[in-house]
């Protein structure tokens, strides 16, 4: 819902809990008035006539205040907005009016020939605010240095609390509270994609729970560089800054009549604790990013664990007979079935089936694979080249280079400049036609290499392949999906590497990280949900011990249980399981699919964190709900301790659903709203129904 003041100057956007107010004074400046509770536009009136402080000359009014900082003018703070022209630099703008179309709230300014527009929308049932930037140029060339998405503004509070979501390949998505003191706190990415390093969120709390208080949250959709700034100022005010690319160093140039529109950087408001804004969050993303989110996705296979480089036709069908019997729903094909690759070190970028391991190209395989009863999917890495690939020695000047300098290679390979429109062009060519060759049903898109060497000799403004990488990257996607609208996409980069609002708005699902052990998997998944939910969290079940990272041995409930949580896979070599594992895992393949659509549409309720002996987390769904809870350690032989359930009726009665003999170890306490687990084992899954 959207207010506005009968003078045009003040506006209230309005979701079921929350409001978000603005207004533009005579002088043409843009306050932030109210984020938070519900109010009336009568309200935010009130609040716009308050006199700003007098502050100058050594602190300024606007500080804090403003709704987007541009640099210029009587402004201290972190600048959202920065360009030069070859006579000025900064920004000194006039208000020209709004105007509105289907919710969304559009605020005009011009700075001479720059018009700047800034974007308001906050969708149906939803309380999240979506805000970005648009950039006209109607003169000569203006070079854009920084233009954030949005800033946003916190009221007073005292003792503000930071939750941020940072890590390393292996170790993604680990949650960190922290107070937060006077000065910026800047989190980010310049390696070219959102990065292993931190996800584009953050939370503001003083004194929330998981299932108490107000949080205040913001996320960012975009898939390259980019930087939020949080800064407690001094007088104790709160702004967070966000967008696009790291450095002010230039973003990208902007000729007669060319237009830039930033990604968008999302906020929300909670009282209803972490747990909260986290449910918020993921019925946001269900119902407004994720593209057929209504929609379960299948029980995968994946052949990377079982093979790497080591495939052939005649092995991938053994696997998948194996797998069809286990009850999986889509066969994946990893790295190894195109072009000369054998290893890491040739074949990128030359996307036909190699001849000598399939000789007949993919769609026998596929044919097989459906016959089985499974969908069919691959594994490409389109953004990327070996040196050593008919591609690269057709066109080197197609890769990221400095000249003069040495280039880095990164797993042997380079960045295809995707900024270049004869890349873009070749790789919609190649994906198009392998698209077309076989009935695939799915592709696993990696990125494998960050940014390093950043360079595009022949083009005047070469700093703009930073952000047109990314835009080419949407647009290619978008292009796919449009022309193979029965294909899902997955997004992974050597894991979490490229997971954001942006990324999630043209994939069905993410690949959560490399690291694949279930223990460790606790930990990534919980920090994972506070912003993204289940439906896009891909989890797999591999050998144990876990060969790759750690050694750790780890029993197959355990390994199941703590998949189940997301987007269940399975990614073993079957070929030497027992068939009593095979067995075993057969029946949690049809559990995992009964409790899938609780799991993957339900509201998330995280009961016990990761970090002491038992952890869990319950998913709800109309009448049904579904907790999987794991037992990390037991000292001194003490109890388990019971759970208490959320999101229940109190005043209803629920039945335990039996789910097999294997899974035995809940017993139902207390009408539904507690559960016990057995001490003897290390996990378990209840199905609880309303009566």
């Amino acid at each position: 819902m959207l207010d506005i003041s009968e003078d045009g100057r003040t506006w209230v956007l309005s979701g079921p809990a929350s409001s978000y107010a603005v207004h533009v004074t005579e002088r043409d400046e843009l306050l932030h008035l109210h984020w938070g509770a519900r109010i009336g536009l009568a309200d935010a009136e009130a609040l716009a006539v308050r006199p700003l402080p007098d502050y100058w000359p050594f602190e300024s009014p606007l500080d804090g205040r403003e709704e987007y900082p541009v640099e210029g003018g009587p402004r201290f703070t972190r600048p959202a907005l920065s360009v030069r022209t070859g006579e000025r630099r900064g920004t000194e703008w006039t208000y020209e009016g709004h105007d509105t179309e289907d919710g969304e709230l559009r605020l005009r300014f011009s700075d001479g020939d720059l018009a700047i527009t800034l974007h308001y929308r906050m969708r149906s049932a939803t309380d999240v605010v979506e805000r970005w930037v648009t950039l006209d140029n109607h003169g000569p060339a203006v070079e854009v240095l920084r233009a954030d998405s949005a800033t946003w503004t916190l009221p007073d509070r005292d003792a503000w609390r930071l939750s941020q979501l940072h890590g390393r390949w292996g170790a993604e998505s680990r949650l960190e509270r922290s107070a937060l003191t006077h000065g910026e706190k800047v989190i980010g990415s310049r390696r070219g994609h959102t990065g292993h390093q931190h996800l584009p969120w953050v939370a503001l709390d003083t004194d929330a729970t998981e299932e108490h208080g107000e949080v205040y949250g913001c996320a960012l959709g975009w898939s390259g560089s980019w930087r939020i700034a949080v800064a407690q100022l001094p007088d104790a005010r709160v702004q967070i800054t966000g967008g696009a690319g790291y450095d002010d160093s230039g973003l990208l140039m902007l000729g007669p009549g060319e237009s830039y529109t930033t990604p968008v950087f999302a906020g929300l408001w909670s009282d209803g604790g972490h747990g909260g804004a986290s449910r918020a969050w993921h019925a946001y993303q269900r119902t407004y990013v994720i593209p057929g989110a209504d929609q379960d996705r299948p029980v995968l296979f994946n052949s990377w664990e079982a093979t790497e480089f080591d495939i052939s036709e005649e092995q991938q069908r053994a696997l998948a007979e194996r797998a069809a019997a286990m009850g999986v729903e889509l066969f994946v094909v990893d790295d190894g079935w195109f072009g000369a690759r054998t290893s890491d070190r040739a074949g990128l970028g030359d996307w036909t089936p190699n001849p000598d391991r399939f000789p007949g190209g993919l769609k026998p395989l596929a044919e097989h694979v459906h016959g089985l009863g499974m969908q069919f999917g691959i594994w490409v890495e389109p953004e990327m080249v070996n040196p050593d690939s008919d591609l690269y020695r057709a066109h080197p000047d197609w890769v990221q280079y400095q000249p003069g300098r040495k280039r880095t290679e990164f797993r042997n390979q380079l960045v295809l400049n995707l900024a270049r429109e004869d890349v873009q062009e070749y790789l919609w060519e190649q994906l198009d036609g392998l698209l077309s060759s076989a009935p695939i049903d799915y592709v696993k898109w990696d990125f494998n290499r960050c940014f390093t060497d950043a360079g595009w000799p022949d083009d005047p403004y070469p700093q703009r392949l930073w952000v047109d990488h990314v835009h080419a990257l949407y647009g290619l996607l978008d292009r796919l999906r449009a022309a193979h609208p029965g294909v899902a996409f997955e997004s992974c980069s050597g894991g979490g590497g490229r997971i954001d609002l942006g990324v999630l708005g043209r994939t069905d699902q993410v690949w959560t990280s490399d690291n694949t052990d279930p223990l460790d998997r606790l930990a990534i998944q919980h920090g994972f949900s506070q912003i993204h939910p289940a439906r896009v969290m891909a989890a797999w079940v591999t050998d144990s011990p876990n060969a790759m990272l750690n050694q750790r041995a780890s029993s197959l409930r355990f390994r199941f249980v703590s998949a189940m949580a997301g987007v269940l896979g399975v990614g073993g070599d079957l070929t030497k399981w027992t068939e009593r594992e095979l067995a075993e895992a057969r029946d949690w393949v049809e559990l995992y699919k009964e409790i899938r659509p609780v799991v993957q549409r339900g509201d998330l309720y995280r009961l016990r964190p990761p970090e002491g002996g038992l952890s869990a987390v319950q998913y709800a769904l109309g009448d049904e709900t579904v907790v999987l809870a794991w037992l990390q350690a037991q000292r001194y032989g003490e109890p388990v301790p019971a759970l208490r359930l959320r999101g229940l009726d109190p005043s209803a009665s629920y039945e335990c659903l039996e789910t097999g003999e294997v899974h035995r170890g809940a017993v139902l306490l207390h009408h539904g709203l507690r559960v016990g687990l057995r001490g003897d084992l290390d996990a378990t899954v209840v199905r609880l129904q309303r009566k």
